[in-house]
């Protein structure tokens, strides 16, 4: 090995870090002014569209080996970073700690915010319609068990808005603290994560142990580590917080299992050019309504990417969405004539395909 060589390759690695460490801490002196200008004009220091501008613009410029993937998982931990120094606010989300939520949670909020694991959807709404806390974030959908009903029944009890989605890829790991799986006398975890996995459990002749199904994947994490011969399925940020060894990863029957989380406050978006909307409406009970409001957007060119009926309070209500904001002209022609019937949940930065 090429001692010399490699000395010299350590000392220009340093002197790099120690330069973006130098521009990191002139970013963030520009950040706490901007907190200082924001906290006396009430501005939000969350603008998602703001970001994927700058990620975009990033993007464009990188001649390198990063990525966009790269460039997102760097600099999406840079502004989260950013918004804790320029007005620390507390995100509420569906808990408990290690959950897909909370994964979500950090995927835009980053690891220094301050987190309330809430144990209910609807406490999360509480939270935030009470100003307990500046952001909640909720499921809204998944790729095998479709709407959380939930989720939309609060949107009708509570006037908060959507302000973004993330999309999360899920997947469940094997954990334990055995060295052999042979050792492996009883698996905790919540009942799905079971069936999601149940291919792997059966071709590992894991379907001999016992299954004990408990109420969170996290908890299942927190069992199987204080239990000698026990093992979990769990996520992967469930194991690493409980320091729970993981044995396999990606053990889910299904590679394109997704859920997608909604992110809420008490303010709206900006257009952004790439936006999504979100409403729920209430129609009267008369021979064609849907489809006269369906036809409306029809009309101009907008595109309705999903429609589920649901039913509030035992009144039948629609989510819908479609790709466009509500403040461009033509959508805010279908608002004033269905002002009575629309409830608007907000307009935000699309994220990819929809579920």
């Amino acid at each position: 090995m090429d001692e010399t060589g490699l000395k010299n390759i350590r000392d220009d690695l340093d002197a790099i870090d120690d330069k973006v460490l130098e521009l990191l801490n002139k970013r963030m002196a520009l950040v706490k002014q901007v907190g200082e200008l924001k906290a006396k004009s009430g501005g939000s220091i969350y603008r998602p569209d703001r970001e994927r501008d700058i990620i975009d613009r990033l993007d464009r410029l990188s001649k390198g080996t990063l990525n966009r993937s790269a460039i997102e998982a760097i600099f999406l931990e840079v502004f989260a970073i950013s918004r804790n120094l320029e007005l620390p606010e507390n995100i509420a989300y569906l808990g408990p700690l290690g959950s897909f939520t909370h994964q979500a949670a950090e995927s835009r909020f980053g690891a220094m915010s301050s987190y309330l694991p809430i144990s209910t959807i609807t406490g999360v709404f509480r939270e935030v319609a009470n100003q307990k806390a500046k952001y909640g974030v909720i499921p809204i959908e998944n790729s095998s068990n479709g709407i959380v009903s939930e989720t939309i029944t609060c949107f009708g009890k509570y006037n908060v808005k959507i302000i973004a989605e993330v999309m999360v890829d899920i997947h469940h790991t094997l954990a334990s603290t055995v060295d052999n799986i042979k050792d492996i006398r009883r698996i905790y975890s919540k009942d799905i994560a079971i069936e999601q996995c149940r291919e792997f459990i059966v071709d590992l002749g894991l379907d001999e142990v016992e299954l004990i199904p408990v109420e969170s994947t996290a908890k299942a994490a927190k069992l199987a580590m204080g239990e000698k011969y026990s093992a979990a399925i769990c996520s992967h940020v469930g194991a690493k917080l409980y320091k729970l060894p993981i044995l396999f990863e990606n053990i889910e029957d299904r590679g394109d299992n997704r859920t997608r989380f909604l992110i809420i406050s008490n303010f709206e978006n900006g257009l952004s050019g790439d936006d999504k909307t979100s409403l729920i409406v209430h129609l009267k009970n008369t021979s064609g309504a849907l489809v006269e409001f369906l036809n409306s957007f029809d009309k101009i060119g907008v595109n309705l990417t999903k429609i589920k009926s649901h039913t509030v309070g035992g009144v039948s209500t629609f989510f819908i969405e479609f790709n466009a904001h509500k403040d461009e002209k033509n959508i805010q022609k279908i608002f004033d004539r269905y002002k009575e019937e629309i409830k608007f949940l907000g307009s935000y930065v699309r994220e990819g395909d929809d579920i």
